[in-house]
């Protein structure tokens, strides 16, 4: 479909979801559907809830986050189910300002611009469905027409709360355009929309002497003074500030802690009384979720200052720190390249695991906990195995410091140093090395880093220099034994020959002579030995390998190379083990004969088919290998 087919359809769609009746068709509407009468708040948690769910280790993780969002579950879990659930249960919580504060490049905005995006799509679904008085600036709750007197009775035949009155406007309106009668006021459905200022805004701070509160409460229409002959008609005051426009929706806050006194009083009355005062007209109610995010320094400064101890408890403030988490840190980099100009450069497989192991190490506090350094507790909170260490473990890591991640290297850093590796480089490549060179080069010029942080740092790209060595020499290793697979899967079927003999106390015949032999327990220790199978503990895993192959041989199954991940491991380690020598003579020949050149071509193509390298990369990888093996 071409992009103006895609256009129209979008467009044919809208005209279908509108919807324009009286305000006793609305009724009608609400008592079939009274979701659609729900709050600001209400709304916002629905459209996080109605995207789903999942439960794992007891952590929840929000669907709707999960596509722009990386290693902040927790965050997000106290996000929703603090703030967010509770205000759309009508709980104190939603007469608070929500603010989001972090460290720069945290996700604070992308958070709140995912919301109002969110809402943008959520209108438009028949779940997230508004209707507002038809004609109104503010798109004001039809709702707000049935009087106070008559609330409480309301309540008990449709099981909905109406909060606020009818605005100035729309009271004028009611006696002149429909002669009082309720029933016959226009209602409509709208669409929440940040370009038409529907439902959504966003105010940002200016030079506090020239900003003028008209840009949050509107202002008098001027113009119109001698047609309408008052200040205080309605009709002459232009209900165009934010406040205004986001009625119904979300309102976003950027530096609101910058902002004058007069403007952040205006917001506490909206919060906390669900109205704002604008013009000579009585208090005007809204309804809208206000959020606005700040840094950690800019908010320990507002609430040391005497003159905002009002503000403080009107306030709740959720922590939104870096992602402590490698394999997510990895995912933000692979988003942010995705958005980027560097889509077509090739990184280098591991490039950017090297670049996030460095991160996660600037933002973690080294452990109190005994015989756990920095390295063991990285890979904990990633998920992987540590022996000696379980969740229980994890869970106490976090307890020693609550604010953990708000500091640190950030994403747009790593970024940053990755294009300036790819312009230095000036290839359509770039590996692990180049992006840890990088990385070091731009300390100096990172103008927040001290000079205790400038050695700490570096002694982390030293670090991750290590691992990534380890990974590359795992990565070489099992691109050999691919090619040496045939040797791999007869050294496997041996072990298990001789495995199966061992457990049940048998004899194993020489293929060649014919003759019974003990199970050769020398070969047994040698792969076992690879993956830490200790003397004591290798019964216990021969048995296990014994018990997997007979599970298979019910199922009808053929027990292979792949069916035991550990078992492959120490396979792949033994053999690596004993090419070892091949692979340092393969890998450091400056001028290697047919049959290493053989070899190195089919190593490469290994790399390239199964691992994701190009062919740069992958004879880079080799040569860095090999000058490993060689030292």
């Amino acid at each position: 479909m071409s992009i103006l087919n895609k256009v129209r359809k979008y467009r044919d769609d809208e005209n279908r979801l509108k919807w324009e009746g009286t305000f006793a068709e609305y009724l009608e509407l609400v008592k079939k559907r009274p979701e659609i009468a729900q709050t600001a708040h209400s709304r916002v948690y629905s459209m996080i809830r109605n995207a789903g769910v999942e439960v794992k280790d007891g952590q929840k993780s929000y669907n709707f986050f999960n596509r722009e969002m990386f290693g902040l579950e927790s965050a997000l879990e106290r996000l929703v189910e603090e703030y967010f659930h509770p205000a759309a249960r009508r709980l104190d919580v939603r007469k608070r300002i929500l603010l989001l504060m972090g460290p720069v490049s945290g996700g604070k905005s992308t958070i709140v611009t995912m919301l109002k995006r969110g809402l943008e799509q959520f209108s438009r679904a028949e779940e997230g469905a508004v209707y507002a008085i038809k004609g109104c600036p503010m798109h004001e709750d039809p709702l707000h027409l049935i009087p106070h007197h008559l609330r409480d009775e309301f309540y008990e035949e449709y099981g909905i709360r109406i909060e606020g009155s009818l605005s100035p406007l729309n009271t004028m309106r009611l006696e002149e355009e429909y002669g009082g009668r309720i029933e016959d006021v226009m209602v409509e459905r709208i669409f929440f929309s940040e370009d038409r200022r529907v439902g959504i805004g966003t105010f940002t701070p200016s030079d506090p002497k020239s900003q003028d509160i008209a840009d949050l409460t509107g202002s008098i229409d001027f113009s119109t003074i001698a047609e309408y002959g008052s200040e205080s008609d309605p009709r002459a005051y232009r209900f165009d500030g934010e406040l205004n426009k986001a009625n119904r929706g979300m309102m976003e806050f950027q530096e609101m802690l910058k902002l004058d006194e007069k403007f952040l009083w205006h917001l506490l009355s909206l919060t906390q009384e669900g109205n704002f005062k604008a013009g000579r007209f009585a208090l005007i109610s809204a309804d809208e979720l206000i959020v606005a995010h700040t840094n950690e320094t800019e908010y320990r400064s507002f609430i040391s200052n005497k003159k905002n101890e009002a503000l403080h408890s009107r306030i709740i403030v959720i922590p939104i720190p870096y992602n402590l988490k490698v394999s997510e840190e990895e995912r933000i980099y692979e988003k942010m390249i995705r958005e980027s100009d560097m889509a077509h450069v090739h990184i280098a497989p591991h490039a950017l695991r090297a670049a996030a192991i460095f991160s996660i190490l600037t933002r973690l506090e080294v452990p109190k906990k005994q015989g756990i350094d920095l390295l063991k507790k990285m890979r904990l909170y990633d998920g992987e195995n540590v022996e000696g260490f379980n969740e229980v473990d994890v869970a106490e890591l976090k307890k020693e410091f609550p604010n953990e991640g708000m500091h640190g290297i950030d994403p747009r850093y790593v970024i940053n140093r990755i294009s300036s590796a790819i312009i230095r480089k000036e290839v359509p490549s770039i590996n692990a090395l180049d992006v840890l060179r990088s990385l070091k080069d731009g300390l100096d010029q990172h103008p927040s880093i001290s000079q205790e942080d400038r050695e700490k740092y570096i002694n982390y790209i030293a670090v991750a220099r290590r691992e990534y060595d380890e990974i590359a020499k795992n990565e070489v290793q099992k691109a050999f034994v691919y090619s040496y697979e045939e040797s791999a899967k007869h050294l496997m079927n041996n072990y298990l020959d001789n495995v199966e003999a061992f457990c049940n106390k048998n004899k194993i015949r020489d293929p060649l002579t014919g003759e019974e032999m003990n199970p050769d327990e020398k070969l047994m220790r040698s792969i076992e030995e690879q993956i830490g199978v200790s003397e004591n503990a290798k019964k216990a895993f021969r048995e296990e390998i014994l018990i997997r192959l007979s599970a298979y041989a019910r199922k009808g199954q053929r027990f292979d190379y792949n069916s035991h991940e550990r078992l492959r491991e120490a396979i792949q380690k033994k053999l690596f083990a004993d090419l070892k020598d091949i692979v340092k003579i393969t890998t450091s020949s400056t001028t290697p004969d047919e049959s290493q050149l053989k070899k190195i071509n089919e190593v490469v193509a290994t790399l390239v088919d199964e691992y994701g390298y190009n062919t740069t990369s992958a004879n880079e990888l080799l040569r860095y290998v090999g000058s490993l093996l060689n030292r």
